[in-house]
């Protein structure tokens, strides 16, 4: 088994594609064994399928859920979780209501994150914002929700959205949660430099499916993430 590093473990290696092939979910399951990143990120239908493949290695699979609007009632979201933690999963990428956080109905907000928490039964839950369709004042509204929702992570994005993760949003995350949840960076995150900044500005864990190119810059960039 190949040694955790501390620069793969902070890897969500992702294919979120909607016309990802088993083929090539084989491909980043294989990868993420190679590297021994932190997960591999695939649709629900792919999570059975993937924790397979990876079982008796130290990655796990994480999912998505609402994925990639948000705007699923807070039971169907639970429902999903269910669903995926029941087929393997051992992480959880939800996507905000992102319309109820901008309506001002953080109540709303907080029911469809303790939702998933409670359905996820103890596995960690990330919450995603897409931060490209917030102001900054939402970013802090749904990170403290977040927290009192019980979840483990704010994420910046889905990838499938407006923008991707900025080094302004990874740091106002970062202050918002003030060490009571962590930071995901998703989004964009293409080459080492670039996590390497997402990084400093306090994100723990990186999602990219650049994952294999990053590690393959690891040795031609000062510092050790």
């Amino acid at each position: 088994m190949p040694p955790v590093t501390p620069l793969a473990s902070m890897i969500d290696h992702t294919l979120l594609k909607a016309e990802a092939t088993r083929a090539q979910i084989e491909k980043l399951c294989a990868e993420a064994k190679q590297f021994n990143f932190a997960t591999v990120c695939v649709n629900p239908f792919r999570v059975a399928m993937s924790a397979e493949i990876l079982k008796g290695s130290n990655v796990k699979v994480c999912t998505v859920i609402g994925f990639p609007l948000g705007a699923n009632r807070a039971e169907v979201k639970a429902l999903e979780t269910v669903r995926a933690c029941a087929d393997g999963a051992g992480e959880i990428d939800m996507v905000i209501n992102i319309g109820a956080l901008k309506d001002g109905n953080l109540a709303a907000v907080e029911n469809d994150i303790s939702s998933v928490v409670k359905a996820a039964q103890g596995r960690t839950v990330k919450v995603i914002l897409e931060t490209a369709l917030l102001t900054d004042d939402e970013i802090r509204s749904a990170c403290a929700v977040a927290v009192i929702a019980g979840a483990d992570f704010v994420k910046t994005s889905t990838g499938f959205g407006s923008g991707g993760a900025t080094v302004h949003h990874v740091r106002l995350m970062a202050e918002a949660v003030a060490g009571k949840a962590e930071v995901k960076a998703s989004g964009g995150i293409r080459d080492r430099e670039t996590m390497t900044a997402m990084v400093e500005a306090g994100a723990t864990r990186i999602g990219t499916s650049n994952g294999v190119a990053i590690m393959g810059a690891a040795g031609s960039i000062k510092g050790d993430y």
